[in-house]
This record gives structure tokens, C-alpha cells and sequence, in this order.
């Protein structure tokens, strides 16, 4: 289960990083659904990594990530003009 524990903290970090990056290099607006996406699944993974190895200051961290980039994940996205 370790190597699984491991597994899902590294994909969590990788999807946080290319959102990060992405919107640094300007590939990618904050505003968008793939950003919010990308921040809200990757913090959820990293929360499931904290919560199973039983990190408090990271479940809360990673936890309120998650929380405020889902309305952006699940909200339409308006039309800009």
C-alpha cells in the first residue's frame, strides 16, 4: 500500500506543478475550468496522501486547496466581451 501511497502523492504534486507552470508561461488563464481542474484534482490526491499517512497540517492545507479550486472546476464558464 506504501508504493501506492507514493504513487498518488506524485501524481497529485504533477498535476499542481503543471497548472502552476502552465499558467506562469501563460499556456493557460487561471479563469478556466483545466486550471481550476487540474488545482482541484491534484490537491484531492495529495489530501487522500495526508489523510492515509495522517498529516494534519497537509490534510488542511491540501484539504482547503481542493475546496477553493472546485467552484471553478464546476461553474460554467462565461463568455468574455
Amino acid at each position: 500500500m506504501e508504493l501506492l501511497d507514493q504513487l498518488v502523492s506524485l501524481v497529485g504534486a504533477a498535476l499542481i506543478l503543471v497548472a502552476y507552470v502552465a499558467l506562469q508561461r501563460g499556456w493557460l488563464p487561471r479563469e478556466t475550468r483545466a486550471y481550476n481542474a487540474l488545482n482541484f484534482f491534484g490537491s484531492a490526491l495529495l489530501t487522500y496522501a495526508a489523510v492515509r499517512n495522517w498529516n494534519l497540517g497537509f490534510i488542511i492545507l491540501e484539504g482547503a486547496w481542493a475546496l477553493l479550486s472546485l467552484p471553478g472546476t464546476i461553474r460554467p464558464t462565461r463568455a468574455r466581451g
